[in-house]
Formats: C-alpha cells, sequence, structure tokens
C-alpha cells in the first residue's frame, strides 16, 4: 500500500493582485495620516476593478489636515507597475472615487481615553497570534517559502529581468512533514504580456524562481510544479478580478497553519485591535516559543469595544510544551501588558519606524526586512528566568 503522506499548504500573492493593490493604497494613506496626526482615527478601504478605484471609509485627523487621498492611490498604483492602459487598470488614467467620511463620534468617545494607557479597545473582536520553531523567523515554512517566491518574482519583473512578466502573481507550496521535510509541490501563477514566449516564461520561472528560492532553504530540487495551469494569464490585476481591501488575511498571517482573527489590518490605525492586538499576540507567541515553552504555541486574545484590557487570554501548543499551560498563561499574565494603549505606546505603533504600507505585501510576521517591533525577542530571558521560579 502507497503511504500515505502528510502534507500542508500555503499560498502568497503579489503586490500587483487586486487585493493587494487594495491593501497597499489603504496603508499608504494610514501612513500618510499617522505622519501628519500620530492620533488620527483611520478605518479605510479600497475596491478596485476595472478602470476603477473606490475608497471609502472613516478617517479622523484631529488638526483638519487635508490629505490628498486620491493622489496616494494613484502613486501606489503606479508604483506597482500599473502604468499601461493595456492593463485595463492605469493610475494615470483610471477613475478614482473619494468617499471618506468621519469617524463616528459614538467610537470615538469609547477609544479616546484620558491617557494612552487607559484608551479603549477600537472595537469587540479576537486575534491570533502563532509561533513555531519550524524556521529561523518561528514562522511556518509554507508561507514563508510562498511569499519568498512572489517576492522574487516581483523583484525580478521590477529590475527587468523577468521579460514578459506583468504585476499579478501567485504562488503556492506544498511541504511534505511524513519524515524529513521537502517540498512536493509548487505552483505559480504568473500574469504576463500577450507577446511573450510560453516556454521561454515557464522555464524563467522554474529556473530562476522557483529553484533559486527552494535552494536558499537546503531543500530538495526534484519537487512537482505547475506553472500558470490555464495555459495563458494576460488579463490580470483588477481588470482581471475585483480587489477588496482585507480579503487576504490568511496570506498577512500564518498561511492557515495557525487560526485566523475576526478582522483585517490593511487600512486600520493601531486603535484597532484587529491589528496592534495580532502584532501583540504574534509578539507574546513568538517570545514564548523561542524561551523553548514549547515548540509551536497559538494564542488567542479578545477584547470589547471601549474596554482596557483584554476579555481573555487562551492558548494552545498542539502537545508541544514544556512546562504546563496554566504556568504558560501566568508567564503571559505577569510579563505583557495587553492593554490596547500598551501595545500602541510599548510598539510605538503611531510614531513607526517603519511604513505601513511595506506590511500589505509578503505579510505582517516575520519579515527580516522590515523593521517591526513585534518581532523582537526581548522578554526570553525574562521568560526563561521565570519558568526557573514558577
Amino acid at each position: 500500500m502507497e503511504e500515505t503522506k502528510i502534507l500542508f499548504t500555503s499560498e502568497s500573492v503579489s503586490e500587483g493582485h487586486p487585493d493587494k493593490v487594495c491593501d497597499q493604497i489603504a496603508d499608504a494613506i494610514l501612513d500618510e495620516c499617522l505622519k501628519s496626526d500620530a492620533n488620527a482615527r483611520v478605518a479605510c478601504e479600497c475596491f478596485a476593478t476595472t478602470d476603477y478605484l473606490l475608497i471609502g471609509g472613516e478617517i479622523t485627523l484631529h488638526n483638519n489636515d487635508i490629505i490628498d487621498y486620491e493622489n496616494i492611490a494613484k502613486k501606489v498604483i503606479l508604483d506597482i507597475g500599473y502604468d499601461k492602459d493595456e492593463y485595463l487598470f492605469n493610475g494615470n488614467t483610471c477613475k478614482i472615487e473619494n468617499r471618506i467620511k468621519h469617524q463616528s463620534l459614538d467610537i470615538a468617545q469609547g477609544v479616546d481615553g484620558d491617557s494612552l494607557e487607559n484608551i479603549g479597545a477600537g472595537d469587540q473582536g479576537m486575534m491570533f497570534g502563532y509561533a513555531s520553531n519550524e524556521t529561523e523567523n518561528y514562522m511556518p515554512l509554507p508561507i514563508v517559502m510562498a511569499h519568498k517566491l512572489v517576492r522574487l518574482a516581483t523583484s525580478l519583473r521590477k529590475d527587468g529581468s523577468f521579460i514578459g512578466a506583468r504585476p499579478d502573481m501567485k504562488a503556492q507550496v506544498t511541504i511534505d512533514y511524513t519524515h524529513d521535510i521537502r517540498v512536493d509541490t509548487i505552483l505559480m501563477s504568473c500574469q504576463h504580456d500577450e507577446n511573450v514566449s510560453l516556454d521561454e516564461f515557464k522555464a524563467f520561472i522554474h529556473d530562476k524562481i522557483m529553484v533559486p528560492v527552494v535552494k536558499s532553504f537546503h531543500l530538495n530540487t526534484d519537487f512537482k510544479y505547475f506553472i500558470n495551469p490555464t495555459g495563458r494569464f494576460v488579463l490580470g490585476g483588477p481588470a482581471g478580478d475585483t480587489g477588496l481591501t482585507g480579503r487576504k488575511i490568511i496570506v498577512d498571517t500564518y498561511g492557515g497553519k495557525a487560526r485566523s482573527g475576526g478582522g483585517a489590518f490593511s487600512g486600520k490605525d493601531p486603535s484597532k485591535v484587529d491589528r496592534s492586538a495580532a502584532y501583540a499576540a504574534r509578539y507574546v507567541a513568538k517570545n514564548l516559543v523561542a524561551a523553548g515553552v514549547a515548540d509551536m504555541l497559538e494564542i488567542q486574545l479578545s477584547y470589547g469595544i471601549g474596554m482596557s484590557h483584554p476579555i481573555s487570554i487562551a492558548i494552545e501548543t498542539f502537545n508541544t510544551e514544556k512546562i504546563s499551560k496554566e504556568k504558560i498563561l501566568t508567564i503571559i499574565n505577569k510579563l505583557f501588558d495587553l492593554r490596547p494603549g500598551m501595545i500602541i505606546k510599548n510598539f510605538s505603533l503611531t510614531k513607526p519606524e517603519f511604513h505601513y504600507r511595506d506590511l500589505s505585501n509578503y505579510g505582517h510576521f516575520g519579515r527580516p526586512d522590515v523593521n517591526c517591533p513585534w518581532e523582537k525577542l526581548d522578554k526570553v530571558q525574562e521568560i526563561k528566568e521565570l519558568m526557573k521560579r514558577l
């Protein structure tokens, strides 16, 4: 009898994917709003289709500054590479409609506290954080590899090496965990020009993208692979498939290896715990795993709108814990301040040393190329010392 394989698959998408176009515009608007007013309240979403972009949501700037949302969107679209009429979505010519309004006063009165420590969560909800010692950055291997594939493909497109490539791309990686970790299958769909040589195009993807990425992880290169399974992929981006902010939450997090919270990240200022508490949950999980508490750990946080403390904290260790779950919860409660205001303060989320737009592609976690404070391992020693006393 043929052995049943233990497989797991994750996917990533490029910055030219229609949903990611919307995420980037929403986060670029957030960046500009926080640059103007560190206490800006932003809940911005975008919808993109053929030659059209809609910007909606609620934004309040306390200094009443005027932000040119349409111009921000245009710059993002052109930077991605949608700059030709043949794409049917051109930053120079597409219609951009602005339907931004002010934040509800009912929400504001629950969020704007008298001090940062006491501000309430911007909404109710539950968030998850995850870490495992599977990779150097404490992320699941399938999503890390999928991100690297589309990031490399995009880089080669932009420097002119990936001839005939257009902005919209996807990568899907299946890892075989049956015995030693192996790459089982890689699937890539890459948008291309009408007159490209498909044989050369596919050979480039295999030889210059798939194989180098797999080798960088010191894994097998005899994997199965599929490239543009439908045969051609000329029409893509918002003209080929409607884009919407927040629709790639699994790509943004852990590739399905961990559970997902109830809300997306992009276009939301850090008073929205959908974003800030998800970052905090990753921080807690990563430091706990790095300290040897468990080989993999998932944490769930929940909040109520206007409330300054979590309603609940739950953990799952997948039977890999080295100490009891009760002791792990004790460590979390003693060492991590999970009030929304303190998350914002400790991570400097209203005056970040990074751009939120940079996080809108290739995941919000495990990023060596972005200075994310929630990726720091600055609690490991404290955790180890507390473990000895419990």
